[in-house]
């Protein structure tokens, strides 16, 4: 197919889908003469999970495109990232990344002959890198290696000093690659400015760099494989699929930050060239799109239920991990995945203990939640399903929050009402206005859905602070670190009780004035 193909439809399909792209004229020159050679690199450290086949669908774009491909485990990296991934199951993992990643290309129809699979340590243990490295080590200030993984590699407290190689020996894998194009995440652009800068230096050539979009996961936020509720694995049941999509970020026509609508559109539509909505005919019937625009407008118009969208996203992601799922059922690769990412034991783990991994502690009272006052709601311009709301914490001004509420509780109700409120989020734009916080609802999931907000004790005022009981002790953090994933892993604990009784693993949420309840939804979630 790709000898059929002119330059400008190869640049194409290369380009198509990325967010942004550095040195296009580069490609544009480079196949004015031949094919162009691309690696992408992964760092073999948690298990990869569904967005991965994000990278998957643009290799596939890539060799239909004519390109040769490098896929590079980077076993070395997985290991200065903060020992993401310790030396005795460095080995281990590798195996993992290049079984699972060949049974994702496999299962998107991608021939393996055409790739090129290279370990990171095949290379880059050689004299010649090893000079290499010292030489760009020798040139590369600590401000630049620091801002260049700041993405990237794990930020810690004490960082060290295997973090700041990170970023230089990525660069240098460019030349050792021979690539005209190294393509990542736009997570990564950082280092790629990185290696534009100092490969000159060397003397090597300055490459061209495609960035893909970071697809959020369920909870929102980006998709991440140390966050267990914001991802799905490659392996999970179809029966955790399900109760993994139920619960995922989809509220109705809400287009910002949802995560079923983003895979739609980078994997389903560049691998199948559409999707189909699979509903009851009553509702519509079954709809097929070819144009991924068009399913983000109906969706947003509220044409598509949250349901349907999912229930279709569900059997489509049924279809691509079977095949995954069927190949890992053997002993052998039953064991592999047992041996490289062993169990961690949390029996025991009282409070102030790690709950396993290398995930720092996580207590509640990093959570800023305050008492706030509804001074002011009304429909969000650009949004029929949201409001904006001015609410007052006890700042000297109120705070605007968009919130998802219109479907659930009328403005009346909400004007002058009492509720709670996450304030250290970082502020995110929810069509084009930004949200400073989030107010806080206890929600059960079904047909309908029930949303309703948290209710503050009798006689509370603007601005009093809710607490866990048992862990009053503790200052909330000025805001929420988003790569950590604080409120995400502390939220899946928040619950309501029986006796609607707001808590976080049994133990009261409360203010000094009492309990936090919500009217009606016993067992309910808190979101």
């Amino acid at each position: 197919m790709a000898a059929q193909l002119s330059p400008d439809e190869k640049l194409h399909l290369i380009t198509r889908n990325l967010q942004e792209v550095l040195g296009e004229d580069r490609l544009r020159q480079v196949l004015q003469e031949r094919e162009v050679r691309v690696y992408w690199g992964t760092a073999t450290t948690g298990k990869p999970h569904v967005a991965y086949f994000v990278p998957m669908s643009k290799i596939a774009d890539f060799l239909k495109a004519g390109c040769e491909v490098t896929v590079l485990f980077a076993d070395l990296h997985a290991f200065l990232d903060n020992m993401k991934a310790p030396w005795e199951l460095l080995e281990l993992r590798t195996k993992y990344y290049q079984e699972i990643i060949k049974a994702m290309l496999e299962s998107i129809g991608v021939p393996l002959e055409k790739l090129k699979f290279v370990k990171g340590t095949e290379y880059q243990l050689s004299r010649e890198y090893t000079l290499d490295v010292y030489r760009m080590s020798s040139m590369m200030t600590e401000h630049d290696a620091k801002k260049a993984g700041a993405e990237v590699v794990k930020q810690v407290e004490h960082p060290l000093l295997s973090g700041l190689l990170y970023p230089g020996l990525q660069a240098l894998d460019e030349e050792y690659l021979k690539a005209d194009a190294q393509f990542g995440g736009i997570d990564q652009r950082k280092i790629f400015t990185l290696a534009e800068k100092y490969l000159p230096y060397l003397g090597y050539a300055k490459r061209a760099h495609l960035m893909n979009p970071m697809i959020p996961g369920l909870t929102g936020t980006k998709m991440s494989s140390s966050e267990e509720e914001s991802k799905i694995d490659l392996l999970d049941s179809k029966e955790d699929l399900k109760k993994k999509l139920k619960k995922a970020f989809c509220e109705p026509g809400n287009i910002q930050n949802n995560g079923i609508l983003a895979f739609v559109k980078y994997v389903l539509f560049p691998l199948r060239g559409g999707f189909s909505i699979k509903r009851d005919a009553k509702w519509g019937g079954d709809k097929v799109y070819t144009v991924f625009e068009e399913v983000e407008k109906d969706f947003a118009e509220e044409l598509i239920h949250p349901g349907d969208l999912k229930a279709s996203v569900e059997e489509a992601l049924n279809a691509l991990m079977e095949p995954i799922r069927k190949k890992f059922q053997t002993d052998e690769l039953r064991k592999l995945t047992n041996s490289a990412y062993p169990p961690t034991n949390t029996k025991g783990a009282g409070k102030g203990a790690k709950a396993g991994g290398d995930d720092e502690e996580l207590a509640p009272s990093k959570l800023d939640i305050r008492v706030g006052k509804i001074v002011s709601v009304e429909k969000h311009p650009d949004a029929d399903s949201l409001y904006l709301e001015k609410i007052d914490v006890g700042e000297a001004e109120p705070r605007t929050v968009v919130s998802g509420l219109v479907a659930y509780i009328s403005q009346e109700e909400l004007q002058d009402r009492m509720v709670l409120v996450l304030c250290n989020l970082k502020p995110q734009k929810m069509r084009g206005i930004e949200s400073q916080a989030m107010l806080l609802c206890a929600s059960i999931e079904g047909e309908p859905r029930r949303v309703e907000p948290l209710d503050p004790p009798e006689g509370s005022t603007p601005g009093d602070r809710a607490f866990v009981k048992g862990y009053e002790a503790g200052k909330p953090d000025e805001r929420l670190n988003p790569k950590k994933k604080v409120w995400e892993k502390l939220q899946v604990d928040l619950k309501i009780s029986e006796e609607c009784v707001a808590q976080w693993k049994d133990n009261l949420l409360m203010t000094k004035l009492g309990q936090i309840t919500c009217k009606t939804l016993k067992g309910g979630n808190i979101s």
